[in-house]
């Protein structure tokens, strides 16, 4: 099967709604990832961040990362002359245990990372089609580590199951990556060191 351009597929989205901004849900794993989606998708739909992240099992960090998200949006939106909603999905770090259970072994971007994708994804697409979004996607993509493609996958799995559309794009194409490495210093975000999880951690630490 031929891989497919999801950045192409993003530009046709966009140039067909041109004039129309529709909207769309973006689901945000911390602010560095989600800085330079936040700057490039809000000059082409009305967004509304979503954090969903119970793979964060220490609260104390999942607090951190809700928290400079939230001051990112605050200083951004005026800079960007946009608005933009937060709302905050349901924290339950155990729910990601059950779910991962007998995975705890698995290398980083194995099994587990599918499972907790999986987890995040269906909570956004939920999310966005009780509440009348056009879209929803993710900020996830902009990590050189994740496979966008992979994510897409789930992600229109988990859009056909709530009847919503799940936007294609690979966000570190463009420039995004380094863009959002740019923003981070300008807005002297936190920048974490692993993924989320107590297990993508431990691999941090070597």
């Amino acid at each position: 099967m031929n891989k497919r351009n999801l950045q192409k597929e993003l530009d046709a989205i966009i140039a067909k709604s041109e004039g129309e901004k529709k909207k769309l849900l973006l689901h945000v794993c911390c602010a560095p990832c989600s800085s330079y989606c936040l700057e490039y998708l809000t000059q082409h739909f009305d967004v509304t961040v979503y954090f969903s992240n119970s793979n964060i099992d220490d609260s104390a960090e999942y607090e951190k990362r809700r928290e400079e998200e939230k001051r990112l949006i605050n200083q951004m939106c005026p800079r960007i002359g946009a608005e933009i909603e937060f709302v905050e999905g349901t924290y339950e770090p155990t729910a990601f245990h059950r779910l991962v259970n007998g995975h705890e072994c698995d290398p980083e971007g194995g099994e587990r990372c599918s499972i907790c994708f999986a987890m995040r994804l269906n909570e956004a697409a939920e999310y966005a089609g009780k509440n009348g979004f056009d879209y929803f996607t993710t900020s996830l993509s902009i990590s050189p580590l994740k496979d966008a493609q992979r994510l897409c996958d789930i992600g229109e799995a988990a859009a056909k199951k709530y009847g919503v559309k799940y936007l294609p794009g690979d966000f570190k194409k463009k420039g995004g990556y380094l863009r959002s490495i740019k923003l981070s210093k300008e807005y002297g975000l936190y920048r974490q060191n692993y993924c989320g999880c107590s297990y993508s951690k431990e691999k941090s630490n070597g």
